[in-house]
């Protein structure tokens, strides 16, 4: 009988190879031939965000049924492709939404009022700092009103802003106001934040049109993907005076920050950290190993994609 291999596709964090030890999983990232071997042994996956199982490496896995993901993203996993070939996708959802949520607020309270900037200032022997604008009562859009979206509209809302959104759909249940388009909701906002999921289906969403939408004036704070912004047109914009500032946690070519954004002072840099804390971390390895030991012993997911 063909014995039953758990594939570690990548590195993942203490907790979860831990975990994962009980399983004697092979670790491709050390064995990159066995797929080409032994590919048909493999049951279940377990992978990144950022790794996920490419369509290579699926048709080496005739036996495979789950895909597991430590974090929210897929979109390196062809989702599409595996649910063909009977695989199902988990991912880590909801966990995240508080710690991410945190981060975008963060951020867009330090470009908006130019924190980062601020302390630079200090700490050079600076002491009379330029005039910024204030955050209380701003109009922001949401792009994306899912989990993190929501969560971070919730947040914004003790700053008594005009909160508007574009999803894919109009979200039941919400008292924002619900813009047709990207452009349309940069065209009625002072601050664009991106919260939607990444992909081919969102990216370049915010493109240079966008951007022209929002304005001199108008600020941009990314905690999606670095794909969902035209990164070319955004660091256009911003070194030209078009787009008054941005905070950025996602980057198109990670960990690789476009070189011109690093002495922009009206822009904030985050090192793609929006669930890095300590209790969300515990949380997201928690929850994939649940949905590979829930897909090994009952052959279901704890929180299954789509």
């Amino acid at each position: 009988m063909t014995p039953k291999t758990v594939l570690q596709v990548c590195p993942l964090p203490p907790r979860l190879e831990q975990a994962l030890a009980r399983h004697e999983p092979v670790r491709l990232f050390e064995r990159p031939d066995f797929l080409t071997t032994d590919g048909d042994s493999v049951v279940a996956a377990v992978t990144s965000s950022r790794y996920g199982v490419s369509a290579a490496q699926l048709e080496l896995m005739p036996g495979l049924g789950a895909i597991v993901h430590f974090g929210a993203g897929y979109e390196e996993t062809d989702v599409d492709l595996a649910r063909s070939r009977g695989v199902a996708v988990s991912n880590t959802p909801d966990v995240l939404s508080d710690c991410v949520a945190d981060l975008a607020v963060g951020g867009l309270l330090d470009v908006v009022r130019r924190l980062s900037a601020a302390d630079r200032f200090v700490r050079a022997g600076g002491w009379d700092f330029p005039l910024t604008t204030r955050v209380h009562g701003k109009r922001v859009g949401i792009l994306g009103l899912g989990s993190i979206g929501r969560t971070i509209a919730r947040r914004l809302e003790g700053f008594d802003m005009k909160i508007s959104y574009h999803s894919r759909h109009e979200v039941s249940g919400v008292a924002y106001s619900y813009a047709p388009s990207a452009e349309a909701l940069a065209e009625e906002v002072d601050v664009l934040v991106v919260a939607t999921s990444g992909g081919a289906g969102t990216r370049g969403l915010v493109s240079d049109r966008v951007l022209a939408a929002l304005g001199p004036d108008g600020y941009l704070v990314n905690i999606a993907r670095g794909t969902v912004v035209d990164e070319p047109a955004l660091v256009s914009a911003l070194v030209e005076g078009r787009l008054a500032g941005a905070a950025l946690d996602v980057y198109a070519e990670e960990p690789t920050v476009p070189e011109a954004l690093l002495g922009l002072d009206n822009v904030v840099l985050f090192p793609h950290n929006g669930s890095g804390t300590r209790e969300t971390r515990v949380a997201m390895a928690d929850l994939a190993y649940q949905n590979l030991e829930r897909f090994l012993t009952e052959g279901t997911l704890v929180t299954p994609v789509g």
